[in-house]
């Protein structure tokens, strides 16, 4: 019988392996973690766990008993350190060796690291699993100052949870407004209002010289001159794709490790999903360079819980010998005050922009057209139009701008029976 391993405990291998078992897989699968937890829930970490609101006991993925259920074996705190594709073996950090039949890489990303004097200085974080989490959380019961560098989701999420801890927040971000690879530029001005109503300073289109302090950490000096008292740092620059299991094996990789719509590596017996694979995405706009996402003809790396489990749901079905191309709408979601930015599809590229709702009160969404063809949403606090842009998307409706813009019209009743 097969043997299925998979080299990643997180989103991505879950539910990979969960789908392989729903597609009829049934030989053995043993799944390799390098943290000492079960796979947990990541977002919350970032929102809800850091800011109290979240306990630690709802964060696992799936219980014990599930795992048992489907025979599913996992084996935390230890990493795999070499594949042999010839010998088809995973060799681990405790000196085991695997073989297998089929090999899943869901290997992840981890976090860039701040690229400046001081850096190493005790009470700079990053947050991108559960530890980092906890050391964050704990920093900030004690601190009062907080700079956030970097104005992408996670560091406006941070910033947002440790605000609303109470703590002052700086935020410093390089380009000219936040989230400016990821959303158009009246997100990135609804978002920046919402934070500075909540007392968060900017500094954007600034760069840092170094960090300060002896031991610890105490302030931020920009490339201005202008010093920012802070007793804590977190940096969220981004991450980069763990792909060095794949590189010395000599599998294609290419801001990712390449797959097909199939989730297939170079290497018919090995598959990859989440933020570690590069993939041929249908939604994906010609010339189009999304956050988390490097544009190679239409590939694609998307950082995102939906693209971790809906490729990892066509890996899982590849396994079984039941393969089906990938062809899900991108979605992605941020919760930050009391306000969940739902995003569908890319905006990038667009020709026309189409608002619904009003702004001023929060309550949004503004639709993306190319050509006239529906191609993303942006909705705020608005999850109804959220699920029937997903629908519009997938349908490639050309609707009636009038009829988008009015919300007396539903905008489910546009898409085609």
């Amino acid at each position: 019988m097969a043997d299925l391993v998979i080299i990643g405990a997180s989103y991505a291998g879950t539910q990979l392996a969960l789908a392989a078992r729903a597609n009829g897989f049934q030989g053995s699968i043993t799944m390799i973690g390098d943290e000492p937890h079960a796979p947990y829930q990541r977002p919350p970490l970032s929102k809800g766990f850091l800011s109290d609101a979240v306990d630690a006991s709802s964060l696992p993925l799936q219980s014990p008993e599930r795992f048992r259920e489907e025979r599913i074996t996992l084996r935390t705190g230890v990493s795999a350190r070499r594949i042999d594709r010839q010998a088809r073996t995973v060799s681990l950090s405790d000196g085991a060796q695997l073989r297998y039949d089929h090999l899943a890489l869901t290997t992840g990303a981890r976090c860039r690291r701040l690229p400046c004097e001081g850096a190493e200085l005790r009470h700079v974080y990053y947050l991108r699993d559960l530890a980092d989490a906890c050391d964050i959380k704990a920093r900030a019961r004690e601190a009062s100052k907080a700079v956030v560098v970097g104005g992408g989701f996670i560091g406006l999420e941070v910033a947002a949870s440790l605000r609303t801890l109470g703590l002052d927040v700086t935020v410093v971000e390089l380009q000219e407004r936040l989230l400016q690879r990821a959303v158009p530029a009246l997100i990135s001005t609804f978002l920046q209002a919402a934070h500075q109503q909540q007392g968060v300073r900017f500094r954007l289109e600034t760069r840092i010289r170094r960090l300060l302090g002896d031991e610890v950490v105490t302030g931020v000096e920009l490339e201005t001159g202008e010093i920012i008292a802070a007793d804590m740092v977190i940096a969220g620059l981004g991450v980069v794709p763990n792909v060095e299991l794949a590189e010395d094996c000599g599998l294609a990789v290419d801001n990712g490790i390449v797959v097909d719509r199939f989730a297939r590596t170079s290497d018919p017996a090995i598959v990859a999903a989440g933020d570690c694979a590069s993939y041929p995405n249908p939604w994906m706009p010609a010339q189009a360079h999304e956050a988390g996402a490097g544009d190679a003809g239409r590939c694609v790396r998307i950082e995102s819980i939906q693209s971790a489990n809906d490729l990892a749901r066509v890996a899982g079905a590849t396994i079984a010998d039941r393969p089906a191309p990938y062809e899900a709408v991108p979605w992605f979601w941020s919760d930050q005050y009391g306000y969940k930015l739902q995003m569908a599809g890319f905006s990038a590229g667009h020709d026309e922009a189409v608002m619904r709702g009003d702004m001023a009160a929060g309550r949004f969404t503004s639709v993306y057209l190319k050509h006239g063809i529906v191609v993303g949403a942006d909705s705020v606090n608005r999850p109804q139009d959220h699920m029937a842009a997903r629908r519009l998307i997938a349908a490639r409706v050309r609707p009636d701008p009038d009829a988008l813009a009015d919300e007396s019209v539903a905008l489910k009743t546009l898409i085609p029976a």
